[in-house]
């Protein structure tokens, strides 16, 4: 009769095992193991979440600038009840709001009439109230005016703020008793930037021209140290005139940029140095003069411009004196006076004797004649150049020989005072005016440039940067992995059995079988019935030493000594 072996095998699914391997390993644990388990996972938990919204962190843009505190509260308010997320930047002068919600915002607080701006213009007069009287609708203008001007000039480049206040008297009947409006500007700079004397007139006569019957001498402008960058009333200048300045600036650099263009292609660029000083008459002349002109001769004579002559005669007419005769009873011829030598009596006939009887004549003579008369103004212009200072240092000539190595040298007397000309030649040299031009040749003191050590990498400010950038992310991923390696990877390992002890420490599961006569070895492969050659070579030397051990004994003892088997 055979028997048939039985044996009871584990058929639980690999998942099921594992799972209650992990239980089986925590129920294991002690209390502080669990602990710990419990709080890696709830750090590696929580840095999971700080990526997570690092990622999701918003971009923050400028949503206004420059605002007033009335209008950056009235915002920040208004934001807050939007639940829009919102923060400071540029020492409160800014508000930003995330990229994605700066054009909705802006659009949502423009309904609303944010923000107001501290700047209003004619939009007052849309705010007329009823029963408003005169003097405050003359006021609402007025502020309007100011402020469509305070616009206008900020919106200069160069202007930051500016505030304006417009003195408009009121008109009367009278026109002899009427004021004239004037205005003060108060202008707030960009800090490096400054006006010039062209911008300034253009501000004055921008609001000169806004308000009727104002005169542009009476604006004044003043920045905000109290500089006051108008002209005076008078006209005149106090102090230092910055026009002038500038003017006597641009000359000497003028003079100096025609010198190094004049002297680089010589002696070759950063080997000239030059510097000029120029003084300019800035006073204005006038002065009148008259003259008058003799005459020089006859023919230079000068022409008759009026002649007045006055006859008068009184008394008896003369009685005729002489021979009696024909000449006697003819009257007296007129008397003429002639050029040059002494004239004849007046009344008296050439030739005719003075002292005639009964009778008297008056003879008056008036001649005008024209002078010459020159009258001459002259007016010197301002801004004339007084006198000119040149002074200009040369480097000494450089060479390089065959070896590659530089020499210095200076330069010949023949060729420096050919510069030296060139340079007068230049700024236009005047000896009657005082003028000098002084060209030194000297050696440079050159500072060796070494090349700017930047350092180790980490020392660098674009590594630093970025180090800074990555510094958060590293960080929490240096901090996620200390807290598996060191919390969370223990207990997992004790939670975790290997395979090999799972098979120790399984429970042997009893085998009830019966073994026949010939048991059956179920997987291992039957005996094979073939005997090979070696397998008959190593059985014959069995039963060879099994009936015949002396022989056996002698074979090996000849191996042993070494002799050949007999």
């Amino acid at each position: 009769m055979s028997t048939t072996a039985v044996a009871e095998l584990d058929v639980t699914p690999t998942a099921a095992k594992e799972r209650s391997a992990f239980g089986d390993g925590f129920a294991r644990m002690d209390q502080a193991q669990k602990i710990k388990l419990g709080l890696g996972a709830l750090a590696l938990l929580a840095i999971a979440l700080a990526f997570f919204f690092m990622g999701r962190q918003p971009e923050w843009r400028v949503l206004y600038a420059n605002l007033g505190d009335k209008d950056g509260g009235a915002i920040v308010a208004q934001l807050s009840q939007m639940n829009v997320p919102y923060k400071h930047a540029e020492g409160g002068q800014a508000i930003m709001v995330p990229a994605d919600k700066v054009h909705d915002t802006r659009l949502r607080l423009a309904s609303q009439g944010l923000p107001k701006g501290s700047v209003t213009g004619f939009e007052l007069m849309e705010a007329n109230r009823f029963g408003m009287t005169q003097f405050q609708e003359r006021l609402t203008f007025q502020r309007g005016l100011e402020g469509e001007l305070t616009r206008s000039i900020q919106s200069l480049s160069s202007v930051q703020s500016a505030r304006i206040h417009l003195a408009l008297p009121n008109q009367n009947g009278f026109f002899r008793e009427q004021q004239k409006p004037s205005a003060s500007v108060l202008l707030t700079l960009h800090p490096g930037r400054t006006l010039d004397r062209a911008q300034v007139a253009g501000i004055v006569h921008l609001v000169a021209s806004s308000v009727p019957e104002m005169n542009p001498k009476a604006v004044s402008i003043v920045d905000d140290a109290g500089n006051l960058l108008s002209s005076p009333p008078d006209g005149q200048a106090q102090g230092a005139d910055t026009q002038k300045l500038q003017y006597v600036q641009q000359l000497e650099q003028l003079y100096t940029r025609r010198i190094m263009e004049m002297l680089e292609p010589l002696v070759g660029r950063n080997n000239v140095k030059a510097q000029v000083s120029a003084e300019v008459d800035f006073s204005q002349v006038e002065s009148t003069s008259e003259q008058h002109r003799p005459n020089q001769g006859p023919d230079t004579a000068a022409t008759v411009r009026s002649q007045q002559t006055v006859e008068d005669g009184s008394g008896p007419r003369a009685q005729p004196s002489g021979v009696p005769g024909a000449v006697s009873n003819q009257p007296p011829a007129t008397g003429t006076a002639p050029i040059n030598g002494a004239a004849a009596p007046v009344g008296v006939a050439s030739g005719q004797q003075a002292g005639g009887q009964g009778g008297s004549s008056r003879r008056e003579s008036v001649v005008n004649y024209e002078v010459d008369k020159t009258v001459k103004v002259v007016r010197e212009s301002s801004g004339q150049v007084r006198r000119l200072s040149a002074a200009v240092v040369i480097n000494h000539r450089t060479t390089v020989d065959k070896a590659g190595k530089e020499t210095s040298a200076p330069i010949p007397p023949q060729q420096l005072e050919q510069m030296t000309a060139l340079v007068r030649e230049t700024i236009g040299f005047n000896k009657d005016r005082g003028d000098s031009v002084n060209v030194v040749n000297a050696a440079f003191n050159v500072e060796k440039t070494s090349e700017v050590d930047a350092g180790a990498w980490w020392q660098q400010a674009d590594n630093q940067e970025l180090m800074r950038s990555l510094a958060w992310p590293l960080g929490m991923v240096g901090l996620g992995l200390l807290v598996l390696m060191g919390m969370v990877r223990p207990g997992l390992k004790l939670m975790k059995t290997p395979a090999s002890r799972r098979l120790d420490t399984t429970p042997v599961q009893p085998l009830n079988a019966v073994l026949n006569e010939s048991p059956e070895r179920p997987g291992l492969p039957m005996p094979s019935n073939e005997v090979t050659a070696e397998a008959q070579r190593l059985a014959d030397a069995k039963r060879l030493a099994l009936e015949n051990p002396a022989a056996v004994a002698n074979i090996v003892k000849g191996w042993v000594n070494g002799e050949a088997p007999a």
